[in-house]
């Protein structure tokens, strides 16, 4: 009997002080579990030397392979590029920071043996974690939560196992700036969670800052939710209320002959009624943005080189 096949997705940019490291760690691990496996790491436009490295592990042993990007599309790009190419049973995706445990894929493993489709993890930090990325992720699912229309668990990773038919699902979305952890909620399927503290970065630095952190926030809220143009058109309607309810006071000021408030008052209104609308505008903005990118149907990435050759897996009707 055919032994069942995992694939390894790993999306690398500037990781070369981990880069073996992980992947010897990686192998070990799965040299003791009885499937068939492969580790494909997706470099995402590196400038040091993590396509080198990459290169030279993938010739030592057969089960690595890479993928090339024409330049840096993001990591949740690359992720899509490694589901796309990968060819096994189930797909297993993780950093390449050696923050997610290799030996936990055990685990992932027999639950996907139980049945069910999507195994994913939900981090959590270890006492020296900083206190700023602490409040930091708590504040960014509290917004995902609370303006999206899908929820997802506090400290939700792209540290998960997902199954054959739900990646043949996930592969045929091309959507402009992707937010996959909300795209594997939405999907559905049986799906289980894992709570565990993720090791410590071995090498390098995180790519992720505050910046980084908020824009990743805002393509999470605007690719799952509409509420907040419903937002914008509250805060205009309250506005314009508070606007007509302005009305009585200047005709009880003309015709008692008091005279109006002066020009600091009234430039003061004026300009914080133009940030009011000039937020509405950029929200409806972003959506209009969001609309213009996918309208030109751009790919999600551009492989400039791999040594791995793509399966077209037959699409599992639900």
């Amino acid at each position: 009997m055919m032994r069942k096949k995992v694939s390894v997705v790993i999306p690398s940019f500037n990781e070369e002080g981990n880069i073996e490291v992980l992947a010897l760690r990686l192998i070990t691990a799965l040299e003791k579990l009885p499937y068939e496996h492969e580790v494909i790491f997706v470099d995402d436009g590196s400038s040091d030397n993590t396509l080198e490295k990459l290169k030279n592990i993938s010739d030592i042993s057969r089960h690595l392979y890479y993928l090339e990007l024409s330049r840096n599309f993001g990591h949740q790009n690359a992720l899509k590029a490694g589901y796309d190419y990968a060819n096994g049973d189930c797909i297993i995706s993780m950093d390449s920071d050696m923050q997610h445990p290799p030996e936990m894929i055990a685990q992932f493993l027999e639950k996907w043996e139980e049945g069910y489709d999507v195994v994913y993890t939900c981090r959590e930090y270890q006492d020296e974690a900083t206190i700023f990325k602490t409040k930091t992720s708590d504040l960014f699912y509290k917004m995902i939560n609370s303006l999206s229309d899908t929820k997802l668990e506090k400290g939700t990773a792209d540290f998960r196992l997902i199954d054959r038919k739900v990646a043949n699902v996930l592969t045929t979305l091309n959507e402009n700036g992707l937010f996959i952890r909300g795209l594997i909620k939405w999907l559905g399927f049986k799906q289980y969670a894992i709570h565990y503290q993720c090791d410590a970065r071995f090498s390098g630095k995180s790519k992720y800052n505050l910046k980084k952190m908020v824009k990743f926030a805002v393509q999470g809220i605007t690719a799952f939710s509409v509420r907040p143009l419903y937002m914008a058109t509250g805060i205009g309607l309250f506005f314009s209320m508070v606007a007509v309810l302005y009305i009585p006071y200047i005709l009880i000021s003309y015709f008692t002959g008091h005279a109006v408030s002066g020009w600091a008052s009234l430039i003061a209104t004026i300009v914080f009624f133009g940030g009011v609308q000039l937020m509405v505008l950029g929200i409806i903005g972003m959506y209009l943005g969001k609309l213009f990118m996918q309208s030109k149907q751009r790919p999600n990435y551009i492989i400039r080189s791999t040594n791995l050759q793509r399966v077209n897996h037959d699409f599992v009707k639900l």
